[in-house]
């Protein structure tokens, strides 16, 4: 069996889909809950659920429904170790979907006279070290990241060049737990456009 997301703008959301025999189908919504949805997420390296849809939130699949009644304890290895019924009374218009926080880890770059909580901000996603473009990098940002690296409330945002592989680009509308969970674009160039890399000197000296 294998597992995948569709419909999401990354491979780390969207609507939920097993292969059965070389065909993909879908997983119907009744009782569809967040530990199904961590399942999910962890099983394909994508952090946490940080929300579930039902009602076909990302479009309706296509193939067999194959499974209804999910009832994960929300610690299994795979979603097919989950209780489930394999009959069903669901239609694609009640197809599953998941929103994961993906795993990605944040650094500030070494800068020889600071310490770990300033420096360019630097992400770890997809296996390649990206840097964050600084045309949304305002107050609430970088505030989430001090915060989420233990470094106090940020005083600075320095600017850097790009020298990195791909680039993240983050808007938060509201003070989050991580960057994760704000909105997040990976590699696309619009939102980058013209941007530097975006920086950040945090109060604090790390956890």
């Amino acid at each position: 069996s294998a597992l995948r997301l569709a419909g999401g703008r990354s491979r780390c959301e969207g609507r939920v889909e097993l292969e059965l025999a070389g065909t993909w189908g879908t997983v119907c919504d009744d009782s569809w809950d967040l530990a199904d949805g961590d399942v999910v997420c962890r099983q394909l390296r994508c952090g946490r659920a940080l929300r579930v849809h039902g009602g076909a939130a990302f479009g309706r699949g296509n193939g067999t429904i194959l499974r209804d009644e999910v009832a994960c304890q929300g610690h299994e290895q795979h979603l097919w170790d989950c209780p489930a019924e394999l009959e069903h009374d669901c239609s694609h218009k009640e197809d599953a979907g998941v929103v994961c926080s993906v795993e990605a880890v944040w650094s500030l770059g070494w800068h020889p006279s600071w310490d770990g909580c300033a420096g360019r901000v630097e992400v770890f996603f997809h296996g390649l070290w990206n840097t964050v473009c600084d045309s949304s990098w305002y107050q609430l940002e970088p505030r989430v990241l001090c915060h989420s690296l233990g470094c106090g409330e940020p005083l600075q945002h320095p600017s850097f060049d790009h020298t990195l592989p791909g680039k993240m680009f983050y808007l938060c509308e509201s003070p989050q737990p991580s960057l994760a969970h704000c909105r997040w674009i990976y590699n696309k160039s619009a939102p980058c456009y013209q941007s530097r890399a975006a920086g950040v000197v945090c109060s604090g000296m790390g956890p």
